[in-house]
């Protein structure tokens, strides 16, 4: 039972790190002690167990490689991958029937090479596909950036007609009697009136000023 609740226990997935991990807290990357990222290779890397240059086209020719091409420099890709499919069908069909009658045979090994060798040519055509997938990929993506923007400009457009539209109801709803009102005869004695309110009150105040400067010279003379 506890050997049981052992394997269930096992991650199908291995750990992360934490030797590394442990450094990029959120206290050492604010004081800046996190690790700095690795340099960036600049010559020849390994992936999958195979050897690459940086500078190595995308999608790199089959002779590049070593392997031997089945297939002319200028053909019709899909044409081509059916064939590569019907020619692994039947190889596989082959293989199956030399493991039947005699599995120890080289003829296995080398049913086994050829099928190898179309399993790649079928991998190498699908991944010249790959830059019209992105192509493709790419413009339907700005095609839908374009579609929500202008939906974007036609609602802005509707909420902006809706706004004039309620200024011009607000215009047409207001007494005609107040546009004579900004006429600059109208207002003329208006400024008038309040430049002589602000004479009277200048004359008040120093009226009251005096009388202040009278109590306080009262005050003083009392005091003393």
């Amino acid at each position: 039972m506890a050997e049981g609740e052992g394997e269930a226990g096992v991650s199908a997935m291995p750990l992360p790190p934490m030797q590394f991990v442990s450094q990029y807290t959120t206290e050492n990357v604010s004081r800046g002690l996190a690790p700095p990222p690795p340099p960036p290779i600049t010559d020849q890397y390994s992936m999958f167990g195979s050897d690459y240059q940086v500078d190595d086209q995308i999608i790199r020719p089959l002779e590049s490689q070593g392997i031997r091409r089945l297939h002319p420099d200028k053909f019709d890709h899909k044409l081509e991958l059916k064939k590569l499919n019907h020619s692994i069908l039947v190889n596989f069909l082959d293989l199956l029937d030399i493991l039947i009658k005699s599995p120890n045979t080289p003829r296995r090994e080398e049913k086994i090479d050829d099928l190898n060798l179309l399993f790649i040519h079928m991998h190498h055509l699908i991944n010249e596909y790959r830059p019209h997938q992105a192509r493709e990929t790419l413009r339907v993506m700005m095609e839908v950036q374009k579609r929500q923007r202008l939906e974007t400009a036609d609602r802005f457009q509707q909420h902006l007609d809706r706004v004039i539209d309620m200024l011009k109801q607000c215009v047409q709803s207001m007494p005609e009697d107040i546009g004579g009102a900004s006429d600059s005869e109208d207002i003329k004695p208006d400024l008038e009136e309040l430049n002589r309110q602000a004479g009277i009150s200048q004359s008040k105040r120093d009226e009251d000023y005096g009388k202040d400067r009278l109590m306080c010279s009262i005050v003083d003379n009392i005091k003393s």
